[in-house]
């Protein structure tokens, strides 16, 4: 980043900064048919509050977006006609696995994850993903009591 560019990001407001970020990473998305207007940005970042909220969690910064963002426009499942649509049911479902698997699982280990399921088991269905990923939280979660029962019963030796 250039002196001029970081003193021009300070006087703007987050979310303002947030938009140049998202639309930045235009160059990247481009070469695969994806791009978002501001418009569109705007709207993925009121879904994407409104998930937080509706999961009662805080996040200042847009990392965990910008990764979903990168990493799932090399899928080749998803098209800019519903390019928009789709990062918004990425968010709720990455939100819901870190939730369920209670943030034990970093967010690009995450996303990683998510994005193997979309693009080989699930063919690019939302919906499957949605299902498997369940699957894999409680699967998580079983393991992470039986981890913690075992842990327990060796310090009680």
């Amino acid at each position: 980043m250039n002196l001029s560019r970081l003193f021009n990001s300070m006087s703007l407001s987050i979310p303002e900064q947030h938009l140049i970020e998202l639309l930045e990473l235009n160059e990247k998305t481009q070469p695969f048919g994806l791009t978002l207007a501001p418009g569109e940005i705007k709207q993925l970042l009121a879904e994407r509050n409104r998930v937080l909220h509706s999961y009662g969690r805080l996040e200042l910064g847009i990392a965990a977006t910008k990764e979903i963002i990168e990493v799932f426009s090399e899928s080749p499942y998803i098209r800019q006609d519903h390019y928009t649509s789709t990062l918004n049911e990425l968010h709720e479902i990455f939100y819901f696995l870190k939730n369920e698997t209670e943030d034990k699982i970093g967010d690009a280990k995450l996303i990683g994850i998510m994005k193997d399921c979309f693009d080989n088991e699930c063919g690019g269905s939302l919906e499957l993903l949605r299902s498997k990923l369940e699957e894999f939280a409680a699967d998580f979660r079983i393991e992470a009591m039986r981890d913690e029962l075992l842990r327990e019963g060796e310090d009680d030796e």
